[in-house]
């Protein structure tokens, strides 16, 4: 693998001028979404002022990647794929997971990053490594004798915490990514 391929890419998005569209041309570029608000209004301002069309007002998301799971729709506004962009260059798949698993989209754009760090507990290989964590964490793993450490069942301890509602995990990539719900 070359070192390109190893860098990580920024989301981006395609926007277009509708004046265009509706009248059969294609106008439009890719704007990397991970710069601010005023700079990707500046390059959608620059789009419509380009556009073949006189009076180019309106835009739309046609395209878009490096979102992970996420989905935008054409009218997703400026502020939240700014935001968006921002969290997943920081927080990578955790932020991704975190989104899908706790209903994301229906967060104000502006408690996005908030909800996010109170809620997540990590990255482990397993529930079960979770689990064991939380234990120790707490010191309630050191509160048992060394010899009824290894009869604890941590597997029913995990599933237990999922079962409760307490905890979400969702597995991505092989990491499993931990959410408190309360």
């Amino acid at each position: 693998m070359n070192q390109v391929q190893n860098q990580k890419q920024s989301p981006q998005i395609y926007v277009a001028c509708l004046a265009s569209y509706h009248n059969g041309k294609l106008h439009g570029a890719w704007i990397d979404a991970s710069l601010c608000v005023d700079h990707i209004q500046d390059e959608i301002n620059s789009i419509l002022k380009s556009s073949p069309e006189a009076c180019a007002e309106e835009w739309a998301i046609h395209d878009y990647e490096n979102f992970g799971s996420i989905e935008l729709s054409e009218w997703t506004g400026v502020e939240r794929v700014a935001a968006l962009a921002k969290l997943i260059d920081e927080q990578g798949d955790a932020f991704c997971a975190w989104y899908d698993s706790q209903d994301g989209k229906h967060f104000y754009t502006d408690e996005l990053e908030e909800k996010f760090l109170e809620q997540y507990q990590g990255s482990y290989l397993s529930e079960v490594d979770f689990a064991e964590q939380l234990l120790e964490d707490c010191g309630q793993l050191a509160e048992l004798p060394e010899w009824a450490k290894n009869y604890f069942d941590f597997e029913s301890y995990a599933r237990d915490l999922r079962l409760s509602g307490d905890y979400s995990f969702a597995e991505v990539s092989g990491q499993t990514y931990v959410f408190n719900n309360f």
